[in-house]
Parts: structure tokens; C-alpha cells; sequence
């Protein structure tokens, strides 16, 4: 019995995986990032600073510190779970779409002689892409998740607004900006494959 269930169980956490992962290495750099002489914030997105490009990739795993990640973390593993179950081959897509297009868009955007750092902008980049990714598919499942998410993160829109110090609002702009496009792309894409597949059923 145990060998029949178990690769159903390994196919059904699977999506889960990608997830608990990125969130794994995000802790691991913090811990390594706690070490005394180690400074790993600096490597975040530096606003037009070209030495500073390499954090469009680095900043979703730095944190200033535990406090900072763990506010990151339980809504990054809740968003970023529902985005694999719910559009299961568009997860790596999405995720490399909302840190490149965020990333850069806040390095155009954000204030000099700052660091942008945290999983904030991703966070904002899944919960936009839930929505528009239910709007635009229009899959009941992709429709009710959409809707889970505008009621149980419908609060975070007010980190999008200026002013808030310590807070990158432009790193969550952005990321919901990149959630948004990589939505409407890749759920357009995902419906004309729909399409062609009843077309070409006899």
C-alpha cells in the first residue's frame, strides 16, 4: 500500500516544493547573514547605480533582519503556495517575471543613496498575479482564489503609497505592477492554448 500512495503524495505537494525552498534559502542568507563581518543587506537593489543591478535578483532573499523576515515569510509561503497549485506551470515564469520587471522597475523608480531589500515586492507581485491571473483565465478555482486573496491581503495595497519610512513602497509598486503584466501575458497565452486544444478535439 505504501508504494501506490506515496508518488501520489510526492505529485501532490510537488507545487509546494519551489516555495518552501526560496523560502529556505531566504533564512539560510539571513543566518549567514548574522555571522559578525557579514553584511549582506548591501547587495540589494541600489537605484541607478549600475553596481547596483545585481540586486534585482538579490533582494527578494535579503532581509533586515529576523523580525523583517519573518513579517515576510508567512505571507510569501501562503501566496506563494496558492500560485503553485493555482497555475501550476506558471509558477517559475511568474516568479522570474515579478523579480526581473519589479526588480528593475525599482531600481528606475527608487530614491538615491537607498538599498531595497525583503521578499515584500514578490509578496505584492503573487497577490496581484492571483487576481488578474483569476480575472483573466477565468477558471472557478483561479476566480475563487482571486477572490481569497483581495479579501485576506486587500490591506496591503496601502504599502504601494509614498511616505512610509523604512518601507520600500516603490519595491511593492513595482512588484504588483510585475504581477499584473506577467498575469495578463501569461493568462492570455494560457487561454489561446485552451482554445486551440477544444479546436484541434474531433
Amino acid at each position: 500500500m505504501s508504494t501506490t500512495s506515496t508518488p501520489a503524495r510526492r505529485s501532490y505537494l510537488g507545487p509546494a516544493i519551489p516555495v518552501l525552498v526560496l523560502l529556505g534559502v531566504m533564512w539560510l542568507l539571513e543566518l549567514f547573514d548574522a555571522l559578525p563581518g557579514v553584511f549582506l543587506d548591501q547587495h540589494g537593489i541600489r537605484p541607478r547605480d549600475t553596481d547596483g543591478l545585481y540586486g534585482v535578483v538579490a533582494a527578494p532573499f535579503l532581509h533586515g533582519g529576523f523580525d523583517h523576515l519573518i513579517a515576510n515569510s508567512t505571507a510569501f509561503l501562503v501566496l506563494g503556495i496558492l500560485l503553485a497549485y493555482t497555475a501550476r506551470s506558471r509558477f517559475w515564469p511568474a516568479t522570474f517575471g515579478i523579480v526581473l520587471i519589479g526588480g528593475l522597475g525599482t531600481w528606475l523608480i527608487g530614491a538615491p543613496y537607498t538599498v531595497h531589500i525583503g521578499a515584500s515586492g514578490l509578496i505584492y507581485g503573487y497577490a496581484a498575479f492571483l487576481v488578474v491571473w483569476g480575472i483573466v483565465t477565468r477558471r472557478l478555482v483561479a476566480v475563487l482564489v482571486a477572490v481569497v486573496v483581495a479579501v485576506m491581503y486587500g490591506g496591503i495595497v496601502g504599502g504601494i503609497l509614498p511616505g512610509q519610512a523604512g518601507i520600500s513602497w516603490e519595491g511593492h509598486l513595482m512588484g504588483a505592477l510585475a504581477g499584473v503584466v506577467m498575469a495578463w501575458w501569461l493568462g492570455r497565452r494560457d487561454n489561446r492554448e485552451r482554445s486551440r486544444r477544444r479546436t484541434s478535439t474531433y
